[in-house]
């Protein structure tokens, strides 16, 4: 009639503390990512703190350039592959995202519309060289021959990035953490920052980007069905370089 597991007393599991980016390192990993042809990449993940695969799902259609907003709605997954006939242990797809909270809209500022549009015309010169060997999927960072991007060889690409520009090893899911951070840094409300990041409703701040939002965690308003202009408006960035550079022409090969 009684739980005599609640006379003992449990071991404390420590909680390993998240690291986020500063200001400065994020100035830092821009500026060394600014020529490679996953620099506009690397810069839309820290700002809006996208998933990994959201942020390599990234469509051309979704952009808008007179409303300056991208709409998240796909995402880049590595899949194992249950093809009898297949010799390949994973398969690339890209798949819609499901719930309506992921598939949100994200305000641009000028100085990411111009970024965007400077990638935009790399991205044409690529497919250019390509010619017939590139499989247009209508992907904004896909391979240099239109494929999608393996989520993995991203990782190992941006771990290399961040090294080069001095800051060690780092993972693309610190970019999200980071992009949370700066966001509540600049005073950005934390339910804004929820509704910006896609984070589901039932968890937690702890448990959703680490334990640096608990401490700036404030009430939540009543929740409303989406942000309007003005609302959105309060987090974008103010840190951003004002003269973004133009991404380089990178090598024909395949991968990210």
């Amino acid at each position: 009639m009684r739980n005599v597991a609640a006379l003992s007393m449990p071991p404390r599991v420590p909680v390993e503390e998240g690291r986020t980016f500063t200001v400065d390192e994020g100035k830092r990993l821009l500026d060394a990512v600014a020529d490679h042809r996953m620099g506009v990449l690397v810069l839309l993940a820290l700002v809006f703190g996208l998933r990994r695969g959201e942020a390599l799902g990234l469509m051309w259609n979704a952009f808008d350039l007179d409303a300056r907003t991208l709409r998240v709605t796909h995402s880049v997954k590595q899949l194992k592959n249950r093809d009898p006939g297949s010799t390949a242990k994973t398969r690339i797809v890209i798949s819609e995202l499901k719930t309506r909270r992921s598939r949100r809209v994200l305000c641009l500022t000028p100085e990411l519309v111009e970024a965007i549009k400077r990638h935009k015309a790399a991205h044409n010169k690529e497919r250019l060289k390509a010619g017939e060997d590139w499989t247009e999927h209508g992907l904004m960072f896909p391979t240099a021959f239109g494929n999608p991007s393996d989520p993995d060889t991203f990782s190992h690409l941006f771990s290399r990035l961040t090294k080069k520009a001095g800051l060690g090893h780092w993972h693309p899911h610190e970019l999200r953490r980071s992009g949370a951070s700066l966001m509540l840094a600049q005073g950005t409300p934390l339910h804004v920052v929820s509704e910006v990041l896609a984070t589901p409703a039932s968890r937690s701040p702890r448990t959703s980007t680490g334990t640096s939002w608990r401490a700036t965690a404030a009430p939540r308003p009543k929740p409303s069905p989406a942000l309007s202009w003005g609302e959105r408006a309060r987090w974008l960035p103010r840190w951003l370089p004002k003269t973004p550079k133009t991404p380089v022409e990178d090598r024909k090969e395949e991968g990210p």
